[in-house]
């Protein structure tokens, strides 16, 4: 399963870290010891379905714990019934990612 969450608390943060609501999510994500990827819109997860989807809840929740005072949170779930390799990250990306 390969799934991007953006998590929008408002605020989102407070000073003098004014994304500390955001990165509270990013830090629930990277607790989680699934394999992610900060980009600059949102985070992709990468796991099993019973993996991803705590991950999901816990980076939401982790905003709110963090003081925001709400969150909207969007995601956006791939999944194959057949367990294709190539929905994962580098799979995805690998041949975008150059050089420079």
């Amino acid at each position: 399963m390969l799934v991007e969450i953006q998590v929008l608390p408002t605020p989102t943060g407070a000073p003098p870290d004014t994304y500390s609501h955001v990165d509270a999510a990013i830090a629930a994500i990277a607790a989680s010891g699934a394999r992610y990827e900060v980009g600059a819109l949102g985070t992709t997860i990468e796991g099993t379905a019973d993996q991803v989807w705590p991950v999901l809840r816990a980076a939401h929740e982790a905003s709110l714990a963090a003081g925001a005072d709400q969150v909207v949170t969007v995601i956006k779930v791939a999944e194959t019934s057949g367990g294709d390799e190539r929905l994962t990250i580098d799979g995805l990306t690998a041949r975008h990612r150059a050089v420079r």
